[in-house]
């Protein structure tokens, strides 16, 4: 078993671990089908031994070729560390820099088998969202962060560490791009043969950026989801007795069978993975798995009438249990879900993200790399069956939305009656995007997933940052807040106050709390006083999901709700990203792709370390300010009218704050009459 020390040392050569394939007794990413010529083939050899000097090209060679005919890949399986890959407490990293310490405290959470969906493959949710593209890279990087000064920068190119570059303590300590393609070659094809080759990386949103903090990061934002979705479309917070039916207990999907149960509803959760179900029942997740549809109807109908908080895992279909639910009620009349929605990681429907309902599990993995042609129009035909299954009890008054996972922008790709409307860019369908339906109005209020992380490892640190911040949390509440917003501070309230009896954390010490602006500079601002007085033990690193007010320019998600044709364009994004590295963040990071797939989104995301100093607080009230009103400018820009009130209210806080308000046309007219000559 490696040291942290030894971790931190390079490249194991001198002596070259022993030859290791992949072990069968963890899960494994699906094996993929780039189809690369000889040439491609001679390339990708050639970029991978690049990490070695030439007297081991002799030996690895051959290894990297079996792993690319194999695998679609070469992951480096030999150079897999020999190391319990946790968070350990940032002073056990060995290093120059705290700041760099704490990054590395995060890589392995990323990577740690508990945390990760593939963590052989580097791989920590989504299917395919990759920390690093190979095993060299990350022996690479931690070497560098434990070298590395407050006045040095580490670059990384979609993986590779391109090296660590002069700069200034006031920089960030690294800058992260992933998946960074000129646009007319990103295409999914193009990507598959540019990551056998080694040359790019899908980041997914925080698995590249090294701030993934388990499935807790999904669960307040599911929470939130079907909450608010219940009292837009039932017109209650109550849902005892209501039933809530999605799919996928992976890495992000995991969070739907818990954020039921915090909801109170009944949730309903189809996995055909029996590996990643019984995780999420031996996690307390799931309370019950049944694998027969007779039995689950039963399940159902006997929760619904004891309206009590439940949560059941069906081992099966979501396809299956669809037609099931619609079948019951043309036979009964009973509509045996009020809410719907998916979470299959349909951005990469083809490489394991979907798996149709006509063939079984094994059979399908085994299909997708040998016979990759039937397999898509199996995946076509199943989506078309999901959707006209949804369509039924939809039409009959369930509500049904797309949880941005590219759920019903595949099934339109694959011919399914989703109804996509003829907008400007042809995002828009029946069912609307959780983001434009729900969530949109929380985005222009300001409001996102705001997270942080206790780089000591103790819980008791994370004990303390809860009731900091729901202290701060109740102090706003007392203050004049607006209507628009005093329920999500109620909402986010109540979260943190109950957070740590829902046994959320799965690997570091991590909490996630919707707030806007205001909220986040004061915990900010209040864990930093705490540090600096000793009440917690060490560093905490603040970051958010991308999925943020600013962070993603994404048509069929986080923009679907802007409406002046700019939904499609990334400014929003990269400017994102590039203000808060000159604001204060500790790293930033920029991708293509994210939960909607390659070539859909752009997104970026940070870390910044809290240590208790005057300069962290100062970079936090800087940082915090630009990285939500940036979003809420821009979607003032385009015609939102609580962004507008939102961004107003934040000039008013800060008279360096000047932002263009839009002019409205009060008539309609004027437009008509000047198109029309």
């Amino acid at each position: 078993m490696s040291t942290l020390k030894e971790l931190c040392m390079g490249l194991p050569l001198h002596p070259l671990p022993e030859r290791r394939d992949r072990d069968d007794s963890v899960p494994h990413a699906p094996i993929r089908t780039p189809s690369l010529t000889v040439e491609d083939q001679r390339l990708a050899l050639e970029n991978a031994l690049r990490y070695f000097p030439p007297e081991f090209h002799g030996v690895l060679a051959s290894e990297f070729a079996h792993e690319l005919r194999e695998y679609g890949h070469i992951y480096m399986y030999r150079f897999r560390p020999d190391v319990e890959m946790r968070a350990y407490p940032v002073d056990e990293y060995p290093s120059r820099s705290r700041h760099a310490a704490a990054i590395m405290h995060m890589i392995m959470n990323n990577l740690d088998p508990h945390v990760a969906q593939f963590p052989q493959e580097l791989i920590t949710y989504g299917g395919n969202g990759q920390v690093f593209s190979n095993w060299a890279q990350f022996w690479i990087v931690m070497n560098y962060l434990s070298k590395m000064s407050d006045d040095q920068t580490l670059v990384m190119y979609s993986g590779h560490p391109m090296g660590l570059f002069p700069s200034s303590p006031s920089s960030p300590r690294l800058v992260v791009s992933n998946g960074m393609v000129v646009p007319n070659y990103s295409s999914r094809d193009m990507y598959e043969k540019m990551f056998a080759l080694g040359v790019t990386m899908y980041g997914q949103m925080t698995a590249g950026s090294f701030c993934y903090i388990g499935p807790q990061g999904i669960v307040h934002g599911t929470t939130l989801t079907v909450l608010n979705a219940a009292r837009k479309h039932m017109g209650t917070s109550n849902l005892a007795g209501r039933v809530f039916v999605t799919s996928g207990l992976g890495g992000m999907s995991g969070a739907q069978a818990k954020a039921a149960v915090i909801c109170g509803c009944v949730g309903v959760v189809a996995e055909v993975s029996l590996e990643a179900i019984r995780k999420r029942y031996n996690q307390g997740w799931l309370m019950r798995i049944t694998d027969d549809l007779d039995d689950c109807i039963a399940v159902i109908r006997q929760a619904r009438k004891k309206k009590e908080a439940f949560s059941l895992g069906y081992h099966g279909n979501i396809v299956s249990l669809w037609e099931r639910l619609a079948d019951e009620y043309e036979q009964t009349g009973d509509l045996l879900v009020e809410l719907g929605s998916d979470q299959t990681s349909c951005h990469n429907p083809y490489l394991g993200g979907y798996y149709p309902v006509q063939v079984g599990y094994d059979e399908a993995r085994e299909m997708m790399h040998e016979e990759p042609g039937r397999f898509k129009i199996l995946v076509q035909e199943s989506l078309r069956r999901q959707v006209a299954a949804i369509n039924r009890l939809a039409d009959r008054g369930m509500s049904f939305w797309d949880y941005g996972n590219a759920f019903l922008l595949e099934a339109s790709r694959a011919g399914a009656d989703v109804g996509r409307c003829d907008d400007m860019h042809g995002t828009a369908f029946r069912f609307p995007s959780y983001v434009q339906d729900i969530m949109g109005d929380i985005f222009s209020l300001g409001f996102g997933p705001f997270r942080w992380v206790c780089a000591s490892g103790d819980s008791e640190d994370l004990d303390r940052t809860d009731d900091i911040a729901a202290s701060v949390l109740e102090d706003i509440l007392k203050e004049e807040v607006p209507e628009t917003v005093k329920q999500l501070y109620q909402d986010n309230l109540r979260w943190i106050r109950e957070a740590s009896q829902h046994k959320l954390v799965v690997g570091s010490q991590a909490r996630i709390l919707y707030s806007e602006q205001l909220g986040r500079i004061r915990i900010a601002l209040a864990f930093n006083k705490a540090i600096a007085e000793g009440q917690i033990k060490g560093p905490v690193v603040l970051s958010r999901d991308h999925h943020d007010v600013s962070g993603t320019d994404s048509p069929f998600r986080e923009t679907s709700n802007i409406y002046d044709g700019s939904s499609v364009c990334a400014d929003m994004a990269i400017q994102n990203v590039i203000g808060d590295s000159f604001r204060g963040a500790t790293w930033v990071a920029i991708h293509n792709g994210g939960g909607v797939g390659w070539g859909e989104v752009i997104n970026g995301g940070f870390g910044l370390v809290l240590d208790g100093s005057l300069d962290s607080a100062l970079r936090a009230k800087r940082m915090l300010s630009w990285d939500v009103s940036n979003g809420v400018a821009r979607r003032c820009w385009s015609g939102n009218s609580r962004a507008e009130e939102t961004i107003c209210r934040a000039m008013e806080s800060d008279p360096k704050l000047k932002v263009t308000i839009p002019y409205h046309v009060k008539n309609p007219n004027v437009i008509d009459k000047a198109i029309n000559g």
